[in-house]
């Protein structure tokens, strides 16, 4: 036990040092009044704003939860699904993956107003733009992962009498493990982020409404401490991801 907390703190401590060290400034420069509290809120006042509104802010988090992992869900399974296509016909591949890479040059909040227009101000409109922007990189890392094999290992499987079908179960697939999960951090950040900036162009609850009303109010203690609880929640859904791989592929962390 004190081997991992020393291995802990040996890894994140500059990390924890540099942020106490950010905090300590922000909090010298909001007391010695060099920008009034209105424009930038010392980290007390945004701490002491998280606990206040906690209540509300709970209700609105698990709304976007909820929109994100729905979203996440079906990004997930729809970037896996075309990575499976787009690797087994190489015509299905030279096809799409253009117009997949095209479609990440179009601007998130170009999309969102027209998927309100479409879908109402419901929780489908958010679902349906987390799903854009999350089953891109889960997409490409599957694709990656699944090139990266070695052409003689399938011609192996295949000397045996291997499928298609058990080529990807038994190979392909566990080969594209660590690509997988790198590709679902970063699909998970975005989903978070997807369903906030969904949230600002309609609704009713949600982290990003929330953020609308205490813009609106000049209430900038709150926005702080709503962007500091978003973050937060993005950093424990990438540690959830962190798990899930240390229990799908717990080889990879045998010391």
């Amino acid at each position: 036990m004190k081997e991992k907390i020393k291995k802990y703190g040996t890894q994140n401590g500059p990390a924890l040092v540099a942020v106490l060290c950010l905090l300590g400034v922000w909090q010298l420069v909001c007391m010695a009044g060099w920008l009034p509290p209105y424009l930038l809120p010392s980290p007390v006042a945004v701490v002491e704003a998280l606990f206040e509104d906690a209540p509300l802010l709970v209700q609105h988090s698990v709304v976007t939860l909820q929109e994100a992992f729905w979203g996440l869900l079906s990004g997930v399974v729809l970037g896996c699904v075309f990575a499976v296509v787009m690797d087994a016909f190489e015509g299905v591949y030279k096809a799409l993956y253009p117009i997949l890479v095209i479609t990440q040059t179009i601007p998130t909040v170009a999309i969102a107003p027209l998927l309100v227009l479409w879908f109402g101000y419901e929780m489908l409109p958010k679902i349906v733009l987390i799903v854009l922007v999350t089953f891109f990189p889960v997409t490409v890392g599957v694709l990656a992962g699944f090139k990266s094999i070695d052409e003689d290992q399938i011609r192996l499987f295949r000397s045996m009498g291997a499928n298609r079908f058990q080529i990807l179960v038994y190979l392909k697939w566990p080969s594209a493990l660590s690509e997988f999960f790198s590709a679902l951090r970063i699909a998970v950040a975005y989903s978070v982020v997807g369903a906030v900036i969904a949230e600002w162009l309609g609704g009713f609850w949600g982290l990003g409404v929330y953020m609308i009303r205490v813009k609106a109010a000049f209430a900038f203690d709150k926005m702080f401490a709503v962007i500091i609880l978003i973050s937060a929640i993005s950093l424990l859904l990438m540690k959830a991801v962190d798990f899930l791989q240390k229990k799908s592929m717990p080889y990879l962390y045998m010391e």
